[in-house]
C-alpha cells in the first residue's frame, strides 16, 4: 500500500487542482486565428480511434497532391470503405473524400448495409457532399474539423451551411456528431492552405 507523508499530500493536491488550468490553457491555443472547438461530448472511444484513421487518410491525400481530406465508411466496429479527396490528381472538382465514398458505396454495397452505418470524415462535410450521403442513406456523421474553422483557419468568412443546418432541414433523422479531435485537423489545414494557395492564386 502506498504512505503518503503530509507534505507530499499538499504537491499532490497542488497537481491536482492545476490539472483543469492545464487543460483549459491547451484548448485556449490558437491554430492560426482559431481556438479548436472541444470534443463533442456524445462521441465514444471507438469514433475518436475512427477519426484518428480519417485524419491518417486525410495526410495521404496530401501525399498524394490532393487537399487534406479523408473519409471512411463504417458498420458494426468493421471498415466497409476509405477514399480520400482526389480532385487534384482526377481533376474532377466534385471529388470529395465523401462524394467518392459515397461513389463507391454505392457501387459496391446494397443499401441495407448502408443504412445504419456511420460515415467518418475529417472535415465537416460540404453541401455537395451532404447532398450525396442524403442521397446513399448514411444516417449517422462524425466530424473532425468544423467547416466554419476551416475557412477561417485559411483566413476567410464562413458564409455557407452548416452540415447540421443542411439535414436539420432535408433529414432530421440523421446524426450528427463533431467536431471531434480538431486541433489535429485544424493543424493539417494550416501546414496544407497557405502554401497551396500561394502557388495557385
Amino acid at each position: 500500500m502506498i504512505q503518503y507523508a503530509p507534505g507530499n499530500l499538499f504537491v499532490v493536491f497542488g497537481i491536482l487542482m492545476t490539472l483543469p488550468l492545464l487543460q483549459a490553457d491547451t484548448m485556449s491555443e490558437k491554430v492560426g486565428n482559431v481556438i479548436p472547438t472541444p470534443d463533442d461530448a456524445s462521441a465514444s472511444e471507438i469514433d475518436h480511434a475512427h477519426m484518428s484513421r480519417a485524419y491518417e487518410i486525410s495526410a495521404s491525400a496530401v501525399d498524394q497532391g490532393n487537399h487534406p481530406f479523408g473519409a471512411l465508411l463504417v458498420k458494426d466496429g468493421v471498415v466497409l470503405i476509405e477514399h480520400e479527396n482526389a480532385v487534384e490528381t482526377t481533376p474532377d472538382i466534385t471529388e470529395h473524400a465523401e462524394t467518392g465514398l459515397v461513389r463507391a458505396a454505392s457501387r459496391m454495397l446494397p443499401p441495407e448495409t448502408i443504412k445504419g452505418s456511420t460515415l467518418y470524415t475529417s472535415t465537416e462535410p460540404c453541401i455537395m457532399c451532404c447532398g450525396a450521403i442524403y442521397w446513399v442513406g448514411i444516417e449517422r456523421i462524425v466530424y473532425g474539423v468544423s467547416a466554419e474553422h476551416l475557412v477561417e483557419v485559411i483566413g476567410g468568412e464562413f458564409k455557407g451551411f452548416t452540415s447540421r443546418e443542411v439535414f436539420g432541414r432535408m433529414a432530421p433523422n440523421v446524426t450528427i456528431t463533431g467536431p471531434l479531435d480538431e486541433r489535429r485537423g485544424l493543424e493539417q489545414h494550416a501546414a496544407f492552405w497557405p502554401e497551396f494557395l500561394k502557388k495557385n492564386r
